[in-house]
C-alpha cells in the first residue's frame, strides 16, 4: 500500500484540495514516510523526520533514509528543505541528485547524528545539495 500525505491524512486536511490546506500549507505528520524520488524516477527513500529551526519556525531539514534492507542499514541523510520539491502530481517529494550521488552525501546511521546546528556541518550539506545557506 502507497503511503503519502493523502494517504495519511488522519483529519481530512486534504479532502476539498480546491479549499483546504495543501499543497502551500501541509501536515507535517501527513508528510512523515513520504516517498522521495529523483527527476530520473528513481526511488532514493522515505521522509522519516523533519528537523525544525526553532528560532524561525522553519523546517531546517527532511531527513531522509535511504538503503539498507527492510529498515536494516538504512543511512540517514538530512536534506535541506530547499533541496526537496513536492509532486502534488505523484503525491512524494522529488529531490534532484542521481542515486549514486546520494551515496556519496553526507550522511549518518541513527544512532549517530550529527550535530545539525554546527555551522560547518549545516554548511556542507547546503553546499553539497546546491542550496544556500546563512548562519545569520
Amino acid at each position: 500500500m502507497t503511503s503519502n500525505y493523502v494517504t495519511r491524512d488522519n483529519y481530512g486536511m486534504y479532502a476539498r484540495s480546491s479549499e483546504g490546506p495543501g499543497p502551500a500549507l501541509m501536515g507535517a505528520d501527513t508528510l512523515l514516510g513520504n516517498d522521495v524520488y529523483n527527476n530520473e524516477d528513481d526511488s532514493l527513500g522515505d521522509i522519516k523526520e523533519f528537523m525544525v529551526d526553532m528560532a524561525t519556525g522553519k523546517v531546517a531539514y527532511a531527513v531522509l533514509s535511504f538503503g539498507g534492507l527492510l529498515g536494516m542499514g538504512d543511512k540517514l541523510f538530512a536534506v535541506p528543505w530547499g533541496a526537496l520539491s513536492l509532486d502534488t502530481v505523484n503525491k512524494r517529494f522529488t529531490l534532484n541528485v542521481s542515486k549514486d550521488t546520494l551515496k556519496e552525501a553526507p550522511g549518518f546511521d541513527k544512532d549517530n547524528w550529527p550535530s545539525m546546528s554546527d555551522s560547518t556541518w549545516a554548511g556542507g550539506v547546503h553546499k553539497f545539495y546546491g542550496t544556500p545557506y546563512s548562519n545569520a
